[in-house]
């Protein structure tokens, strides 16, 4: 895994040494000097489509950026292009950012709240002889504006009348002109060797219906004037956003100076959060899901929020996992075995473990009882006895994983073979005695003898076994489905195709079994999960689960390959 790079600053304080980041030593600064009196962030996806890993990092910093200046905190969409968002977006997100924790009480705004401000604002530069209304195409004022190394050429309409420019755009909003005909563009610097400042786009002809407004609006303001307009006039005071709109930051700082705020707000960038091997894209999610190969944007094998709700992630494991990535101006990528790490660190001690069997090959005890079944006692959680214990049923006739016996193991295997003996987790000891396979040669069942004095808890000493396996009562076992996943692309080959720039994706990325589990999970909910001893955590399908038949999604196993950087 690449090396996260986290940018602390340390500070001296009369009482403790704190680490800050880089944005908040710029926080700090601003606050000390009296540019602003307070801090107050937001956060503004677009609604086009489900959160990602990567958002919640923005979510996060933000939110808690305003929290620990005792701040105020937005929650806003940038819902500034019809032609993608719809109120399926909308939704998700709120339910997504609602739990991961941010709160934004009563701040819930949209960039549409904001239209008639940001024409107000278009009037205001076009009198100011800083907008005007332009006849080129798409294509031809991509060609007007140069490149990285030659200056571009002036617009022809950009010496237009400011009555004609009002006029113009007057009939723009009225609905005169078709999609493309026309569009507002800002009076900058055709020379500017930023090329975002080269007289851009501000509004374009959209006839579209927006989820919000209908059709009220036939144009529609460019991301790049309507986001710093609507941080303006909501008085957010740093606009934290990601590296990608360091370029954008002069025209950001250029709306709010021409549309004469007092009190504009300031953008500072960071890196963006990049996971090794990992489909972020929305895009090629879709895609995915349109191709069958997803089962929707909430696909376990995803890494969108609201998938990793489903597999069972938590709040609290995706906020270890940003606070480990940090905050910095450096691009790094992290690994996903970080994530799995901080998962497997907030489960491990507030979850039970429970008998699940996986692969199963049954077990007979031929001298215990015939017919007898005990109720034999389980703590919950043998590392957090808060948890409790449970009453588990055993009998005659048992399941163990497959890979528990072998007729001809390797050196230090420890659990089941012929003549071996071991524990059977919660019970007894167990002798392999014989047997039996079928004419394929694959074994079906195990015979054992056990020795009644050696049970669970009772301080038997007499002996001692090297292997502990764990099991299910046959008579009482309930079979579930149970589903593995594995990363959706393929790591070997890398996330993209370079040919066609196609998902190189993993074929076995899901595996469905048949389960055998103790019987009080059959009453599992939805969203409920718990560790299945030796085969990782599982969390209950709340798609795909239904009353006395839950589903069970595995969130990770419990083997890691990451070690917490020292």
């Amino acid at each position: 895994m690449s090396e996260i790079e986290n940018v602390n600053v340390e500070a001296e304080t009369t009482e403790e040494k704190v680490s800050r980041n880089f944005i908040e030593v710029e926080i700090d600064k601003d606050l000390a000097e009296g540019v602003y009196d307070t801090v107050h962030t937001r956060f503004p996806p677009e609604p086009n489509g489900y959160l990602h890993i990567g958002h919640a990092k923005s979510i996060l910093l933000n939110y808690g950026l305003s929290k620990k200046y005792g701040g105020k905190f937005n929650m806003r969409f940038d819902d500034t292009n019809p032609t993608k968002e719809k109120i399926e977006f909308v939704n998700s997100q709120l339910e997504d950012i609602k739990w991961l924790g941010a709160d934004w009480e009563d701040r819930l705004f949209f960039a549409s709240d904001y239209f008639p401000k940001m024409y107000e604002g278009a009037i205001k530069l076009i009198k100011k002889g800083k907008a005007y209304v332009s006849d080129l195409t798409a294509e031809e004022i991509k060609e007007y504006r140069g490149t990285l190394t030659e200056a571009g050429k002036e617009d022809p309409s950009a010496n237009r009348s400011i009555e004609e420019n009002l006029a113009l755009f007057e009939d723009m909003k009225n609905g005169k002109f078709q999609d493309g005909e026309k569009v507002l563009r800002a009076r900058i610097d055709m020379a500017s060797p930023n090329m975002n400042m080269r007289d851009p786009v501000i509004y374009r002809v959209a006839h579209m219906t927006h989820h919000r407004t209908g059709d009220t609006w036939c144009i529609y303001p460019m991301y790049d004037f309507a986001h710093p307009i609507e941080d303006a006039e909501e008085g957010i005071t740093h606009s934290i956003c990601t590296l990608e709109f360091e370029d954008h930051r002069p025209l950001y700082d250029w709306v709010v100076r021409e549309l004469e705020y007092e009190r504009p707000p300031r953008q500072i960038e960071f890196a963006k959060l990049y996971l090794q091997n990992v489909v972020t894209g929305k895009r090629y999610i879709k895609k995915l899901v349109e191709d069958g190969i997803a089962d929707g944007w909430d696909d376990p094998r995803l890494v969108s929020i609201s998938a990793l709700r489903r597999r069972g992630y938590t709040p609290e494991a995706i906020k270890m996992f940003v606070e480990l990535c940090g905050v910095s101006k450096a691009h790094s990528i992290a690994d996903m075995a970080m994530l799995e790490y901080c998962i497997r660190e907030d489960l491990k001690l507030k979850r039970p473990r429970m008998m699940a069997i996986l692969d199963p090959v049954k077990l007979v005890i031929d001298n215990y009882p015939e017919g007898q079944t005990e109720m034999l006692e389980a703590a919950n959680n043998l590392e957090n006895e808060e948890l409790g214990s449970r009453m588990i049923p055993f009998g005659k006739e048992l399941y163990i994983e497959r890979e528990d016996f072998m007729i001809e193991p390797p050196k230090k295997y420890f659990r089941l073979f012929p003549g071996n003996e071991v524990r059977l987790m919660n019970a007894y000891f167990v002798k392999c005695e014989s047997y039996e396979t079928d004419e394929n040669g694959n074994v079906t069942v195990v015979h054992c003898t056990y020795d009644p004095e050696t049970k669970s808890g009772s301080g038997f000493t007499g002996r001692k076994v090297k292997g502990t396996i764990h099991w299910v009562n046959a008579s009482t076992a309930v079979p579930v489905e149970v589903r593995l996943f594995e990363n959706i692309v393929d790591e070997e080959k890398g996330v993209y195709n370079k040919e066609d720039g196609s998902i190189n994706v993993n074929p076995d990325s899901k595996k469905v079994v048949t389960a055998l589990v103790e019987p009080d999970l059959a009453k599992a909910k939805a969203y409920e999960s718990f560790q299945f001893v030796r085969n990782g955590f599982f969390c209950v399908d709340y798609k795909d689960s239904t009353e006395g038949k839950p589903v069970f999604n595995r969130i990770v196993s419990l083997k890691s390959s990451f070690t917490l950087p020292k």
